[in-house]
């Protein structure tokens, strides 16, 4: 199983050819991901359009990517569980609060077998507190 993080599920969007090998090499593994990832990565889109970086016709083809994307992977939804989770992961690394739920729904998917998940990310800060958590990082 391999979980993704809105930061490695970006690239697949915007730049296709590079998410390409990811995707192909994933084929037999399901993605997993956050409840929040879509919002998280159509901010992103919608924030490359705000900057010129994206064309509006591009911006339609990213977020209908997303939409196909979506349809495929599954999603860790909220829980109390989870909450308390990214709570404690607040304090023990210095994360932000999404990205505190990113690596608690990790953590939920992985449940008691840390070392059989793959993290994908291509966020430093997170990558580091996913792989003291006991994650097998896999930078995207």
């Amino acid at each position: 199983m391999r979980f993704w993080d809105t930061s490695a599920v970006v690239p697949l969007l915007i730049n296709e050819r590079a998410g390409a090998p990811l995707i192909a090499a994933d084929a037999k593994s399901q993605m997993v991901v956050w409840w929040g990832t879509v919002v998280e990565a159509a901010s992103a889109i919608a924030r490359q359009e705000r900057t010129g970086v994206l064309s509006g016709e591009q911006v339609v083809h990213c977020l209908d990517t997303l939409q196909e994307l979506s349809t495929a992977w599954l999603e860790v939804a909220p829980s109390d569980a989870l909450r308390r989770t990214a709570q404690r992961l607040l304090r023990v690394h210095a994360l932000k609060a999404a990205d505190s739920l990113q690596l608690a729904a990790a953590l939920a998917a992985a449940g008691e077998r840390t070392d059989a998940i793959d993290f994908i990310c291509c966020d430093a800060r997170l990558s580091e507190a996913a792989a003291r958590e006991g994650l097998k990082v896999r930078a995207a």
